[in-house]
């Protein structure tokens, strides 16, 4: 077996080190003068895609092939968050070093009519705890709470303003202290005003969260929850927008651009999550756009995740030829990648 030898400067504390992986063996120097250990790709959807008809649920095939894609662009850990339970939860208990690590929320959470019907099986009310005690009990270490989304027919969400909650608050509640009760936790689909009762309630990651203001992240903060903003999909460039549609997304960029500075004053960790639409690298470069440094943005995709989700860094390495700090669109193509000890790029 190769030992694989970096001899460079280590990202985001910029430290300047070396590190050997794998072995014992006859020794190989990596390519790449800069190395992040490991990114994190905190907020995916393995088994979900579009079809002809917009979203759509896909199988195990779909999902190793999201995991090969992941693992060339120097993800070592995903946080899969709703989908294909037969495919994520069984990719969350089953160990392969060929692959990222997964951590997974199993299903979506929402009543009837709630969330994109390809996409979910409902759970009524008085249906909620049991049911998050079936995911955590088949490897959810994560549960996934659709908090607000329009009211929904058959062929898809009715165009108009958000509705929410989906469920009661009281409701959310118990569920958010059932699932802290048996060691897991609760990221909450949030878009509108609602995200201050969601955290009120007790979620530990509020995901795309494009009405949050101060308020909410300093309570936030206090218990050491995350955002992840999503921007890929929340404000990333998009073809075929009407005016209305490009206003709005402008006005969603100015007003994130406004709040997402203040999250690192009350604490509050961002993660990087690429959605369906986007990745890592591409989160890292609209978190700097929108009032990040480079350095904070980097610790989203990488060390902060890796805190914040109970991970290990020991034994991964994405490497690049020149500096992300100086040249962040280096991170969209590592010169190399180790998982789990092996050269995997």
């Amino acid at each position: 077996m190769t030992t694989w030898v970096f001899e460079g400067t280590v990202l985001p504390a910029g430290e300047t080190a070396r590190l050997e992986f794998g072995g014992p063996g006859d020794p190989d120097t990596l390519p790449g003068r800069f190395g992040v250990p490991g990114l994190v790709d905190s907020h995916c959807h393995l088994t979900m895609g579009y079809g002809e008809d917009g979203p759509a649920m896909f199988g195990a095939d779909f999902a190793d092939e999201r995991l090969g894609e992941l693992r060339a662009a120097g993800v070592s850990a995903v946080r899969d968050v709703g989908g294909n339970r037969e495919v994520t939860l069984k990719l969350a208990t089953t160990a392969d070093d060929g692959r990222p690590v997964v951590l997974a929320a199993g299903r979506f959470f929402a009543p009837q009519g709630r969330y994109f019907p390809q996409m979910y099986t409902p759970v009524d009310p008085e249906d909620l705890l049991a049911a998050v005690e079936t995911e955590i009990a088949a490897g959810a270490t994560w549960l996934k709470l659709v908090g607000d989304f329009p009211e929904v027919g058959p062929d898809g969400p009715i165009r108009g303003s958000l509705i929410g909650p989906t469920y009661e608050l009281d409701l959310i509640k118990a569920m958010v202290e059932t699932a802290h009760a048996r060691g897991a936790r609760v990221a909450a689909h949030v878009t509108s005003e609602l995200v201050s009762d969601l955290i009120e309630a007790g979620i530990d990651s509020v995901e795309h969260g494009t009405s949050l203001n101060e308020n909410d992240l300093e309570a936030l903060g206090a218990r050491g929850g995350a955002w992840t903003p999503t921007l890929c999909a929340s404000v990333g460039p998009e073809p075929g927008l009407t005016p209305e549609q490009e206003k709005r997304r402008r006005a969603r960029s100015d007003y994130l651009a406004a709040v997402l500075p203040l999250a690192e004053r009350y604490g509050v960790r961002v993660l990087t999550g690429s959605d369906v639409v986007g990745t890592v690298a591409g989160e890292i470069d609209l978190l700097v756009q929108h009032g990040l440094s480079v350095e904070q943005a980097l610790v989203a995709a990488s060390t902060g995740a890796q805190e914040f989700l109970g991970l290990a860094g020991d034994g991964n390495l994405v490497t690049y030829d020149a500096d992300p700090r100086e040249h962040p669109e280096v991170l969209a193509t590592p010169a190399a990648v180790v998982l789990h000890h092996r050269r995997v790029r």
